[in-house]
């Protein structure tokens, strides 16, 4: 190509560019109709998350009144007394089955009164035990109150858990308070009304098949936990949960499956 032939092509380039750049500007034309759908379906499936917690996760309703018992004869009872947001909870044999739901509780549909007593048996057809309740939650989420385990991780650890069965040891939360030149939990800050922590027990291990009764009370601040009428485990609170968000009643489990017979709640 010859330099005249460059310097047109370069000159006719340099116009049109000129012409592009100096175009008025237009306000773009409106989103066709599909268009605007695309987008709305769109935003709706990336907050899906969001929208699940905020309307389907939200607490649900009380319809029950204190005290209730439910032998779990009529398997209708899970539909109509009881709240979940996940899990084939369902009702075989005349027992609550709670088929390894990973921690998707069946909320009792009832508000707790602050001071209660809750019995029930339950049994494990799980090698690993695993028995969980929670108590005092918000009715829709774990851990929203205080978890009961007995047998948890493998059968190697029982716990009275406050707002998450993976938070701090009450041991370790006494010897830090302790690092600190006192002997209060509470005067140290260490434990304050939004501590996550738990109490720890013996294992006493769950045995495969067995019925065991649990008999559950809060008096005040004190949780007291009994099996087989004998007491297992306590727990005084120096802030217990109560009241909106803490006042429900909801059995659970993690991969285990769990069979529960006989619930009785009654106020004290």
């Amino acid at each position: 190509m010859g330099k005249q032939t460059r310097d047109k092509t370069e000159s006719s380039d340099a116009g049109t560019l000129a012409v592009a750049t100096d175009a008025p500007w237009a306000v773009p034309a409106k989103l066709g109709r599909v268009s605007l759908v695309v987008i709305a379906a769109t935003v709706v499936l990336f907050n899906l998350p969001i929208i699940h917690y905020f309307l389907i996760r939200s607490p649900n309703a009380t319809t029950l009144n204190v005290p209730y018992t439910d032998t779990f004869s009529d398997p209708n009872t899970v539909t109509t007394n009881y709240f979940s947001t996940g899990g084939l909870w369902r009702v075989v044999n005349g027992e609550l089955l709670s088929p390894g739901v990973k921690n998707n509780p069946l909320w009792l549909k009832a508000s707790l009164p602050a001071n209660v007593a809750i019995d029930f048996d339950v049994r494990s057809a799980s090698p690993e035990g695993d028995i969980k309740v929670e108590l005092f939650g918000d009715g829709s989420d774990h851990a929203s109150g205080y978890v009961l385990i007995h047998g948890g991780w493998n059968n190697t650890m029982s716990i009275i858990a406050r707002l998450d069965e993976h938070g701090a040891s009450l041991q370790s939360l006494q010897a830090e308070a302790q690092r600190r030149g006192g002997t209060s939990v509470v005067d140290t800050g260490v434990f304050t009304k939004d501590t996550r922590m738990r109490v720890e027990a013996a294992p006493y291990p769950v045995q495969l098949n067995k019925s065991y009764h649990w008999h559950i009370e809060r008096r005040g601040s004190k949780i007291t936990w009994a099996i087989d009428g004998s007491k297992f485990m306590e727990f005084d609170d120096p802030f217990p949960l109560v009241g909106k968000g803490h006042d429900r009643f909801g059995f659970s489990s993690w991969e285990a499956q769990l069979y529960f017979r006989n619930l009785s709640v009654q106020p004290l």
